[in-house]
């Protein structure tokens, strides 16, 4: 063999393991990746069935409700649609109704999302962006919906 052709039978090994590499890379990180969907985009089914995801938006006054142990379950709301969660483990201690919190788990049977971790806000002026950016699209289209009124239905 030629000089010439060693050169271009290493150049194409080395692609071959740089492309490995970076399939290998690729594919660690995307069964790593938690994308956030409000309740909205979980109930018209945008949120996938079986793979861990983040919902954000507010905890629903009044829907706190204490089980066996340590496990609770509560309605999470973006003003516009809502879903319950259930969580076995200690809430954070600024979790309460009314304020802003992200769950990351999955869809379980029946629509109630079974959450591994939630998150709660940590102080009066901070709301996590995308809880903010799903509560102003909740809030936009129910007034979209309102304003249309019931014979648009």
């Amino acid at each position: 063999m030629k000089g010439r052709h060693k050169r271009l039978v290493f150049l194409i090994a080395g692609l071959a393991a740089l492309g490995g590499i970076t399939a290998l890379v690729l594919n660690a990180l995307q069964g790593n990746l938690s994308y956030f969907f409000s309740p909205t985009e979980v109930a018209e089914g945008k949120a996938p069935a079986d793979h861990l995801f983040r919902l954000g938006g507010l905890v629903e006054k009044g829907s706190l409700k204490r089980g066996e142990g340590l496990t609770v379950t509560f309605t999470v709301t973006d003003n516009l649609k809502k879903i319950t969660v259930s969580y076995t483990g200690i809430l954070p201690d600024l979790f309460k109704e009314g304020q802003g919190v992200i769950a990351q788990g999955k869809l379980g049977a029946g629509g109630v999302f079974m959450a591994q971790e939630v998150l709660a806000k940590h102080d009066e002026n901070y709301m996590p962006p995308e809880v903010a950016d799903a509560l102003q699209k909740g809030h936009q289209e129910g007034v979209k919906a309102m304003q249309q009124g019931p014979e648009s239905k």
